[in-house]
């Protein structure tokens, strides 16, 4: 029930916020403050951290989560030092494709776990907070990303 309402909270920030202070800004100007968000999505290396999480935690889950976490923020970043050119606006594509396939890969996989009894809330300790609160506000973000290049695109 968390990641829902999670997404729900954000989802209501974002529309209330965030959306309208980046409406109506050139790419670079809307996407900046996004990607610097993103750039933090290193803290999903918590996931391999001993005694930060259960060793229970399936490295089946972990790995490709902490992994793709990095990947997406080095993407950020590198969106970020190419903003303002054809080939940033690419690199912001690169990574929002990346990033948004990452999270929902995670759900997959963490989905699949639960479904075969070998996932429980239990086993995140510490990190219990990014799933549910850090994923539903980057998972929003993508989707305010995929509609601002997309209007960029349109126009």
């Amino acid at each position: 029930m968390s990641v829902p309402f999670g997404l729900i909270a954000w989802g209501t920030v974002a529309a209330l916020y965030i959306w309208p202070a980046l409406r109506g800004l050139e790419l670079s100007d809307a996407v900046r403050p996004l990607l610097v968000l993103h750039s933090f999505r290193y803290v999903g290396l918590a996931f391999l951290v001993p005694g930060v999480v259960s060793p229970d935690l399936p490295a089946a889950f972990a790995r490709p989560a902490a992994i793709g976490d990095v990947v997406a923020a080095l993407l950020a970043l590198l969106a970020l030092l190419g903003l303002g050119n054809a080939a940033g606006t690419a690199l912001v594509w690169m990574f929002n494709i990346w990033g948004s396939a990452d999270l929902l890969y995670a759900f997959y996989i963490g989905g699949r776990l639960v479904g075969a009894r070998k996932l429980e809330a239990a086993y995140f300790g510490a990190t219990y907070f990014i799933p549910t609160f850090y994923v539903p506000l980057l998972l929003i973000t993508h989707g305010l990303i995929f509609w601002i290049l997309l209007n960029v695109a349109s126009h």
